[in-house]
């Protein structure tokens, strides 16, 4: 990215938050809008299965690089008018390290469209964020991104040393490689995922080489911003640094777990970031976690950092992809005093810390929780794992405990997981349908300062807009 990286980074909230909606408004107003690039291809397919409002994805698969494969894309699953009140989407195959042609092209096609139609209409530049923990759709994913001109690449929830080649080689249309982690303690070494551009080319067909994007790696310690800059020198264009008051998955504390008296992790001096280590680096930086206020930006700038990156207000505004009635009842929550956040350190597969807001009728009441039959059926977050004769198997610690232990796992490693995926789908108003008729519940995940978020309201109104979050901001 040839121009300089705004003040204000929109925060990448998946699944569906950030939509290209939200990341359009945030661009078009001078600042740095992000979609999240979490389950993009389900969440385009079952947009084209409710009917595809407004005709955005057909309207940007037209301009997708692979005719062939939008053509396919749209005669398998748009559906004029839309699903039956009570028919359930078709179910699409999970991600595996081994991906099929058809699977990539799928990934491939929704980044593009997410990135396109977020960049529609205006000149500011768009970013997407990726979570490392969820590595088998990373190189489709980006591909994706990069053909639709994507200016910025932000990757947190692990150490992501991998993606400055992968944008590299992307970017020549050259055959990308990507280490899988495996766990389990049968032999094998890491399992090398791949993808090769030209499988996707029409015949005579050539293209152009890509704009690299700048990439940011989202950290939460000097050390690791260290280690990601000596390995990755250039590669690494700035650093978002996040404090465990944000939203979403957090860095585990350092050290051994210890617990509140209500069950949170305690967070100490050992995780508090060394900013001025961070300054020394030399490189641009960006803080995040409860810096969505005018006071905190100017203290982040005051700082030396190049400004903030903003989730919670964003997430809670009328552009964010959250379903209108969850996100007006959460803004109620917060206007009332009666908003709470639970950094919850078992609600998560991955085994971060999960920042979750407490909502009635959601997976975050523990009674709703314990009536839901566990079902693995839509395995974003599985991990790879090797089997006895070496080969790779898929597991969750939210599936069914006795599936996930005749994988490998340990019980306690599934004790308190929630079904991250089917909630934060939910989230959006596309919930998963069970086999007994009855749709998947919500789980909504925001930082902590959620009860903060009035500052954005005028009055009682429960809608505000993005702009008004970054007028707010700007002072």
């Amino acid at each position: 990215m040839s121009e300089p990286i705004p003040t204000i980074i929109q925060g990448g909230m998946g699944a569906g938050v950030s939509t290209w909606r939200l990341a359009r408004a945030v661009s078009s107003l001078g600042q740095m809008g992000v979609v999240a690039g979490t389950a993009l291809d389900q969440l385009m397919l079952r947009h084209l299965q409710d009917g595809d409002l407004g005709g955005h994805i057909r309207r940007a698969l037209a301009h997708f690089p692979f005719p062939r494969i939008a053509r396919r894309i749209v005669d398998s699953f748009f559906v004029d008018g839309g699903l039956a009140e009570n028919e359930n989407y078709k179910p699409v195959r999970m991600h595996v390290a081994e991906s099929s042609i058809d699977a990539q092209a799928l990934c491939i096609a929704a980044n593009f469209v997410e990135v396109f139609l977020a960049r529609e209409g205006h000149a500011g530049p768009v970013g997407i964020n990726f979570l490392e923990k969820i590595q088998m759709p990373h190189l489709p994913s980006l591909y994706g991104a990069m053909l639709a001109g994507v200016a910025v690449v932000i990757v947190g929830a692990g150490i992501p040393m991998e993606f400055p080649a992968a944008i590299a080689a992307l970017a020549d249309h050259r055959p990308a490689v990507y280490s899988l982690a495996v766990a389990g303690p049968e032999p094998g070494g890491p399992f090398q995922m791949t993808l090769d551009p030209a499988a996707f080319l029409e015949p005579g067909q050539s293209l152009p080489p890509l704009p690299r994007p700048a990439f940011l790696p989202i950290v939460s310690s000097h050390t690791l911003a260290a280690i990601l800059l000596r390995r990755l020198g250039d590669g690494v264009a700035g650093l978002i640094i996040e404090g465990p008051v944000a939203g979403g998955h957090n860095a585990p504390p350092r050290g051994t777990m210890q617990l509140t008296g209500d069950g949170q992790p305690v967070y100490g001096e050992r995780d508090v970031v060394d900013l001025d280590a961070i300054r020394r680096l030399g490189r641009p930086f960006w803080l995040a976690g409860s810096y969505g206020s005018p006071e905190r930006l100017k203290e982040a700038l005051a700082l030396g950092a190049s400004g903030v990156q903003v989730g919670t207000p964003f997430a809670l505004c009328a552009e964010s992809g959250l379903d209108p009635e969850i996100r007006r009842t959460l803004v109620r929550k917060a206007l009332d005093g009666t908003a709470r956040v639970f950094t919850d350190p078992r609600a998560s597969p991955t085994g971060f810390p999960f920042k979750v807001a407490q909502l009635e009728g959601t997976l975050s009441d523990a009674a709703v929780y314990d009536q839901r039959r566990r079902i693995c059926d839509l395995g974003f977050l599985r991990e790879a794992y090797r089997r006895p004769d070496g080969s790779l198997g898929y597991r969750c610690a939210a599936e069914p405990e006795r599936a996930f232990v005749a994988k490998g796992g340990r019980a306690e490693d599934a004790a308190g997981r929630k079904c991250l995926c089917n909630a934060l789908v939910a989230n959006i108003g596309m919930p998963q349908q069970k086999p007994d008729g009855t749709f998947e519940l919500p789980l909504v995940t925001l930082g902590d300062d959620y009860t903060a978020i009035g500052r954005f309201c005028s009055g009682t109104n429960l809608d505000y807009s993005a702009a008004d979050v970054i007028r707010n901001l700007l002072g």
